[in-house]
């Protein structure tokens, strides 16, 4: 889509569409300021809800031809420059609590994955060391079966709680969430609020040298300190991303204020002066040096939403 259908100004002919809430709605909320590329246009209406049940009366109460669409700490995540119609919720401090009852961890859709981590670590509960390599939320991570150093979410998954459109909140098991590598088969529209991860009981020191480990190697192999959203690409069946982009002659690519990473090349960096059109535009031209170097159509795993600006027409996707 191109060219923004709306200004932070529409916003106040939004607000009378929606429910009454008590949670706190925003106009024209700069979504730059939370995303970690630092580029991107405002969300129409950014809404936090108060808890679970706010948001459930929310989404029963929005009509459906209104867009709604979620966001993260903005880790792993492209805001076009036009902008995001609708709705955009963030889930705040109400589903950002972590209890541990044995062995499970009870973890709401807002806690930082590293947090995740460091709670499993403190109650003496192995297996989770991973997520501490892993930028962003539970909520994204359960979206897309996050991953890194060996495992991935649906390893440690007992339920994930989520709600759907019209509001009804449902309980999903493991099993029903569909999980397999970067994919969630879960409707996109609806929102996960919190899950219960598994822990195995485990020796706290061995898990404190697993989690510097894991986090010297993000550090050394990573542009952790630069404006980046994490792996751009899904690796391929059988194929490594960052390879295949490094055989297409594209270390160091630029286009505009974006640049492929020279440290990692399955990363893209705003330089500064980056747009969100010239990173997606980036990303575009790698997946098609890929495409005519090895004739693997590379994925998108950075996600990218709302509208471009009209001075920046796509470039074209395959």
């Amino acid at each position: 889509m191109t060219a923004a259908a709306f200004s932070p100004a529409d916003g106040a002919g939004l607000l009378p569409r929606l429910p009454a809430v008590r949670g706190r709605y925003s106009e024209g909320y700069e979504l730059a300021k939370v995303t970690w590329f630092r580029v991107g246009g405002p969300a129409e209406v950014l809404f936090k809800p108060e808890d679970t049940d706010d948001l459930a009366a929310f989404l029963a109460g929005t009509p459906a031809d209104i867009p709604v669409t979620v966001i993260g700490v903005g880790s792993n995540l492209l805001v076009r420059d036009g902008g995001v119609p609708g709705v955009v919720v963030r889930l705040g401090r109400a589903f950002a609590d972590i209890s541990v009852r044995n062995n499970l961890l009870h973890v709401g859709g807002a806690v930082l994955d590293v947090n995740i981590a460091q709670a499993a670590r403190d109650a003496g509960l192995g297996g989770l060391e991973f997520l501490c390599g892993i930028p962003g939320t539970l909520g994204g991570a359960l979206r897309m079966n996050a991953g890194a150093y060996g495992r991935e979410i649906r390893d440690v998954l007992v339920s994930a709680t989520a709600v759907d459109r019209s509001g009804q909140i449902h309980t999903l098991s493991a099993d029903q969430m569909g999980l397999t590598y970067r994919h969630c088969s879960v409707p996109n529209d609806w929102l996960f609020t919190g899950a219960i991860l598994r822990g195995e009981k485990a020796d706290t020191a061995a898990i404190t040298a697993r989690m510097d480990e894991i986090r010297s190697s993000r550090e050394d192999s990573q542009p952790v300190r630069s404006r980046t959203g994490g792996s751009t690409f899904a690796n391929p069946v059988g194929a490594k991303a960052w390879e295949l982009i490094d055989r297409a002659g594209c270390r160091g690519l630029t286009r505009g204020g974006a640049q492929v990473s020279e440290k990692h090349c399955n990363f893209l960096i705003n330089t500064g002066t980056a747009t969100a059109a010239d990173i997606e535009d980036l990303g575009e031209d790698v997946r098609r040096r890929v495409r005519d170097t090895s004739g693997i159509e590379l994925r998108w795993e950075i996600r990218r939403i709302g509208l471009r600006a009209a001075s920046t027409p796509p470039t074209g996707e395959f």
